[in-house]
């Protein structure tokens, strides 16, 4: 990277892959703005960037709101700079059974991975375009593969692999480049949550999950942090188009 310090969004980042991904930006030399629903919620990774001597800004703003969307990615510009890297990683889950999954449980979940990554990506692509400098990184899942319970969820993250294939190639000429990481079991809140919801205890549900894992453990929010650190740096030019799965060895 070079000494100008760039800046960089990544969204839902109050807590989890978000605020992990954030404070390795930080540590990576960005100006971090961290973006949630509540901005109050941000606090934490805001105040864990500070005190490590770097800066960042929390922002509150719904991804699926066009207006919201505009609003902050404006802010952001005039606070902290023109942002040149994005990480799309706002998501929700609404897991049900197709028979019994509601349209509200569709659309929400849709509307939050894939209008999000939508509006967020074209309202900084302009900044890039103008730095000749851009790297979007959205998040995926393994869960794209399908998953029981996961109709929606699943559509969403197989929808952002197309998302991103699309946008290396409408934005690859202007030096931006679009990659995409599906990671395998996380440990966040996310996956606590899905535990409950089958009524399983979580440190059950993580050691059934380390037992299918090449690895021989589940994911932490770092490992996805690490990848993210790559694609957005210089080094990482030539790379675009791509979906990486993280899910500690062979996917299906």
């Amino acid at each position: 990277m070079s000494q100008e310090r760039r800046t960089a969004i990544v969204t839902g980042a109050a807590r989890g892959i978000g605020a992990a991904v954030a404070k390795r930006l930080s540590a990576d030399g960005f100006a971090v703005a961290v973006l949630d629903l509540d901005e109050a919620a941000c606090a934490g990774t805001v105040d864990a960037i500070n005190v490590a001597g770097g800066e960042a800004l929390a922002v509150g703003a719904d991804v699926s709101d066009e207006a919201s969307v505009a609003a902050a990615v404006e802010r952001i510009a005039a606070d902290l700079g023109s942002p040149t890297v994005l990480i799309n990683n706002a998501g929700i889950t609404r897991d049900n059974l197709l028979f019994k999954m509601t349209v509200a449980e569709w659309d929400s979940v849709i509307n939050v991975h894939l209008r999000g990554a939508f509006l967020m990506s074209r309202a900084v692509q302009k900044y890039m375009v103008e730095a000749k400098f851009g790297r979007i990184v959205n998040l995926s899942s393994t869960s794209a593969l399908g998953n029981r319970g996961q109709v929606n969820y699943s559509a969403a993250k197989a929808g952002m692999q197309g998302f991103t294939k699309t946008l290396a190639f409408e934005l690859g000429k202007f030096g931006v480049t679009a990659n995409a990481i599906a990671p395998g079991f996380i440990e966040t809140e996310m996956t606590a949550a899905t535990a409950e919801r089958m009524g399983v205890g979580f440190e059950d549900f993580k050691t059934a999950a380390a037992s299918q894992i090449p690895v021989n453990r589940v994911g932490q929010p770092e490992d996805i942090a690490h990848t993210a650190s790559f694609f957005v740096s210089e080094g990482a030019g030539f790379v675009s188009g791509q979906v990486v799965y993280v899910a500690g060895g062979p996917k299906d």
